[in-house]
This record gives C-alpha cells, structure tokens and sequence, in this order.
C-alpha cells in the first residue's frame, strides 16, 4: 500500500522547438526565448554581427502599366486547333 508521501509527481514542461541554425528539433523551458540548440549556439556566438539592424521586407513598387486595348478575335480555326490540341475532351 502507498502512502500519501510516496505519492508524489513531478511535472516538468516544456516546448519543441527547431534550431533556427541547423533545423533540428529539441525543447526548451517555456519563455526562455533561446532560439538556437545546445551544439549550435557556440558556432553562432563566433558569427559576426549584422552590420546593420534586419528592416521590414519591401516588395518593389512600379506604376502600373497602361494598356488602352487588348482586344483579340477568335476563329473556327483557333477553337478546332484546341480541341485537336486537348485531344477532342473540349
């Protein structure tokens, strides 16, 4: 029989994480933030530092293009060359 002393658990949590260095997957205590395994963490202190601070990606913004008309006429010819090209399934 168990007594209520012997009864006792223990839980421990934490959270699967993957290195943001190699890719493999190991788990950290909650909140930590540490972001990099136990064997990558030496090779990415010796990294050097960025010489500037990482930006907000921008995609390149252009005018838009003006196209008065881009009107085109179809034939019997073009429509029996699809079927003929879709193997007749059109």
């Amino acid at each position: 029989m168990k007594s209520d002393s012997e009864d006792k658990t223990i839980e421990v949590r934490v959270e699967l994480k993957y290195c943001e260095h190699c890719g493999s997957l190991w788990v950290r205590k909650p909140g930590t933030g540490m972001v990099y395994c136990d064997n990558c963490r030496p090779r990415v202190a010796d990294l050097p530092m960025p010489k500037k601070k990482p930006t907000r990606a921008r995609l390149p913004v252009r005018p838009y293009a003006a196209v008065e008309e881009c009107g085109f006429e179809l034939g019997d010819e073009d429509v029996k060359d699809f079927e003929a090209a879709a193997g007749g399934a059109a």
